[in-house]
């Protein structure tokens, strides 16, 4: 190989790694603060509101609920769900549209550091972030974040602060109904609303509520009292 050409890719070399280290340093600070803003909320095109709110002081049937009706497998995955990355590549070959696939800890990573969208490039960069946050935050830390962070209306980014809108009480009361109605927005908070809820969305409702029963109280358990 020339030396031009060593020379470059040494360069190169020192780029990405003083990249990553970065990285890691930013994520270890992250896992110990409060988040009041993420990529998401910086996009975002309405007034954000926001409040953190400690995972321990909410009930477990919160989290439970958004792990029912968004990623089930959370307690077992390492980041990415690959059956379900598999799944929808085979449907992009089939003509369908790029679908999500994205677990929890995705999700995470995609709110707190990248941009609104689907394509290969950002699904790639989604997946290597979900794999760091796992290695460095654990299960807890990232549940904690998600629902501080996960947009649950137009400018609304937290269970406390949806709960504060749509029910006027704090998360740290939700029945487990109300949480089961939160769960649902997820996929696309900007166009539903708890208070007013399709037959669909009812359906969906009771279907959250059903997972919830048939996973288990205990479901969590190891990862919240960790």
């Amino acid at each position: 190989m020339a030396k031009g050409k060593r020379g470059v890719f040494a360069w190169i070399w020192f780029v990405v790694w003083r990249c990553l280290l970065l990285l890691i340093l930013f994520l270890l600070l992250l896992r110990f603060m409060p988040l009041s803003t993420t990529a998401f909320m910086l996009q975002s095109p309405y007034p954000v509101t926001q409040q953190w709110i400690n995972i321990d002081k909410l009930p477990s049937h919160v989290p439970m609920a958004m792990v029912a009706s968004e990623d089930q497998l959370f307690p077992e995955h390492f980041g990415v769900d690959l059956n379900a990355i598999s799944k929808a590549l085979n449907q992009y070959d089939d003509g369908d549209a790029l679908r999500g696939a994205s677990t929890i800890t995705q999700q995470t990573a995609k709110n707190l550091l990248l941009w609104p969208g689907r394509s290969f490039v950002r699904k790639g960069l989604e997946a290597g972030l979900a794999v760091s946050l796992e290695i460095i935050w654990g299960k807890k830390r990232i549940l904690e974040v998600y629902l501080n962070v996960a947009e649950f209306g137009k400018g609304i980014y937290g269970v406390e602060a949806a709960s504060q809108h749509y029910f006027h009480k704090s998360a740290s009361v939700l029945t487990t109904n109300e949480a089961a109605q939160l769960a649902v927005l997820l996929p696309s908070p900007r166009k539903r609303d708890p208070r007013n809820l399709s037959p669909y969305l009812r359906q969906r409702v009771l279907w959250v509520e059903r997972q919830m029963q048939q996973l288990g109280v205990g479901y969590l358990k190891p990862i919240l009292d960790h």
